[in-house]
């Protein structure tokens, strides 16, 4: 869903901005940490979805309204599977519980996430984990921090020492990306020394941005599980492309972000 919101305070500045950005998202995640811990069962779709529709809520009754005050002149854009372009302006891009159905099942791996883009260019970011207390931020042009602390991609450059990753496809996706994610972990697994597969995509990208893992993956994909990781790569010192090595967008039918020294050898093992 997206809509446009009106207009009450607005920060000084982007950095201003980014470190509020950064307080709301930890105020959002911990009331989503509260409601961690059993695994949720569900019978049926429908209650699977209402479920998740449930933390989503949780997240964004504190959220929206904190974002709103911050640049409510922005758009708004909470449909976690949306692509493609965003209309002129800024706009906030949230993923309320990007792991969604990992917090569900009583999996650590799921965080807050939210994004502003201006011109469909991506111009903050702040990832929080309530479960470690990290907080993870880039801006443009400013670099990319965990806690406040520089981060810098790996110097790796060898994609037979790296450790890599992607995502699964998401549900009812088209076959023909089904295939080609299979056919990408086979190469990936001749290729590299490890192959990590799970979701979400935004924790696979914090580690990439972070040193830990060489180069993830993903084909299709969506605006929130992608924009917060590919700038926190970026300002990292990463490398951001689509699987073929040209550039990226939120457009694009694919995303690699790697370590520029196993990014080239990740494109020819992709393009196989």
């Amino acid at each position: 869903m997206s809509e446009t919101l009106p207009t009450t305070d607005v920060a000084d500045s982007d950095a201003d901005l980014l470190g509020q950005t950064a307080s709301a998202v930890r105020t959002a995640g911990s009331a989503l940490r509260e409601r961690f811990g059993e695994v949720v069962r569900h019978e049926t779709r429908e209650e699977l979805m209402r479920a998740l529709a449930a933390n989503d809520d949780t997240v964004l009754d504190t959220l929206r309204p904190r974002l709103t005050r911050l640049r409510p002149d922005a758009g708004w854009v909470e449909e976690e599977l949306d692509g493609g372009a965003l209309p002129p302006g800024e706009w906030w891009v949230v993923d309320p519980a990007e792991g969604n159905v990992n917090h569900l099942h009583a999996l650590p791996e799921w965080a807050v996430t939210a994004t502003l883009v201006r011109e469909n260019q991506p111009v903050l970011t702040a990832v929080h984990l309530p479960l470690t207390g990290e907080t993870y931020t880039a801006l443009t042009g400013g670099g990319a921090h965990l806690d406040g602390r520089p981060m810098h991609v790996s110097r790796t450059a060898d994609l037979g020492l790296s450790i890599v990753a992607t995502s699964q496809a998401r549900p009812d996706e088209d076959e023909k990306v089904v295939r080609r994610v299979g056919s990408s972990i086979t190469a990936m697994l001749f290729d590299a020394l490890v192959v990590r597969t799970a979701v979400p995509a935004t924790l696979h990208l914090l580690n990439v941005a972070a040193g830990r893992i060489d180069a993830f993956w993903q084909f299709a994909g969506a605006r929130a599980d992608l924009l917060p990781g590919a700038l926190l790569v970026t300002e990292a010192g990463g490398q951001v492309s689509d699987a073929e090595g040209r550039p990226w967008t939120p457009q694009s039918e694919s995303l690699l972000a790697a370590a520029p020294g196993v990014h080239a050898e990740a494109v020819a093992t992709l393009s196989r």
